[in-house]
């Protein structure tokens, strides 16, 4: 059981392109991705990191190479790794084709500032050659200057302009592998800007808020801003920025998708903000349970509400729900019907039963 989307969000059909073995764009679903804040040169580091990363639900992990050692590193770091590698490039043509040789699946560049036609080339050859797809970073941050001259500032403009002449550049080289971000701090900036290359483009865009800030206001500006664009059916795959653990931004950006009804993977818990009439401590059962309950895969919602007003409609709509009721004697409910009472000391083991049984009896399904 499920609740119905009040919208059906109609994305808009890209095409699609491969970052390893992960299909990004068309009707294939939006991937989540982080970056590692380790030195890649410490290998071991990098590797747990990698892995905690998608422990979390993260399809695609960025990997900075800001040198040659870096880059080699890859070579190392994607025998122990069982998802996609992105090599963060920038600059240096010769770190691009090191990571290509080395086992990443995409590069992070802008061809505008590799350098010279040759070194352009190279860089894709070494591409093709790896069956290394691209994607095209345009930051507000680090716009070409004729460019920047050109408007004055950062601007929905700017940033499109050396979106589609970085483009240009891999098209003219017949290369198509490739997908597109236009990123900003400021929120509206990014909004407009993403609409305007999607309106001239079909190549799957990667959403973010670029140096978004902390946990809580980083987590705000791109919950507004990604999830606005993807509301508007716009993005294939996204990039929380948080100065906070990289696994924090993988949980935002699947709750993010969740939210919208674009990825069910795990379980959805609905839970209310507690108040006086709750029957049981109803932010710390939370708490705890979506802990002992993050190793499920399979999507289930869970309504948790510390009190009759609200519970049993809740209830009524989730795979599995508890109502608060008094004198600590709560009401579980299973596929939206009263099943029967469940002392608050019992709860918490009670629904983690109920959860890990009703995954597996979809599982098997």
């Amino acid at each position: 059981m499920s609740i119905r989307p009040f919208r059906d969000i109609k994305r808009k059909k890209t095409k699609v392109i491969n970052v390893g073995k992960i299909k990004i764009g068309g009707d294939n679903p939006i991937s989540v991705q982080s970056m590692t804040n380790t030195l890649t040169t410490d290998i071991k580091a990098t590797i747990n990191q990698i892995n905690e990363i998608q422990n979390e639900g993260a399809d695609l992990v960025r990997v900075s190479c800001p040198d040659e050692s870096s880059s080699k590193a890859l070579k190392e770091i994607t025998k122990y790794v069982d998802v996609p590698i992105i090599a963060d490039i920038h600059f240096h043509y010769k770190r691009a084709i090191e990571a290509a040789e080395n086992g990443a699946s995409c590069l992070r560049i802008n061809p505008g500032n590799i350098g010279n036609e040759k070194k352009i080339r190279d860089v894709l050859l070494a591409a093709k050659d790896n069956e290394c797809s691209i994607r095209i970073g345009v930051n507000a941050g680090s716009l070409e200057k004729d460019i920047l001259d050109k408007y004055k500032e950062p601007c929905p403009e700017a940033l499109v302009e050396s979106a589609l002449r970085n483009i240009k550049i891999l098209e003219d080289q017949d290369f198509f592998n490739f997908k597109i971000s236009v990123k900003s701090s400021d929120v509206f900036l990014s909004i407009k800007a993403y609409r305007q290359l999607s309106e001239v483009t079909n190549y799957p865009l990667h959403l973010g808020i670029t140096e978004a800030g902390s946990f809580v206001s980083g987590s705000i500006k791109s919950s507004i801003g990604v999830g606005t664009l993807l509301l508007d059916g716009i993005g294939d795959t996204i990039r929380i920025s948080l100065s906070d653990d990289p696994v924090k931004e993988v949980k935002i950006g699947n709750e993010i998708l969740k939210s919208l009804n674009l990825r069910t993977k795990g379980v959805k818990i609905i839970s209310c903000p507690s108040c006086a009439r709750q029957g049981f401590q109803v932010i710390d059962t939370v708490k705890i349970l979506e802990e002992k309950l993050s190793h499920i895969k399979t999507p289930i919602t869970l309504s948790i509400i510390g009190c009759v007003v609200n519970g049993p409609g809740e209830a009524a709509m989730t795979d599995i729900g508890i109502t608060g009721g008094k004198n600590g004697n709560n009401m579980l409910y299973l596929s939206g019907i009263q099943s029967e009472k469940v002392l608050t000391d019992e709860l918490i083991s009670r629904v983690v039963k109920e959860v890990e049984k009703k995954a597996s009896e979809l599982e098997n399904n």
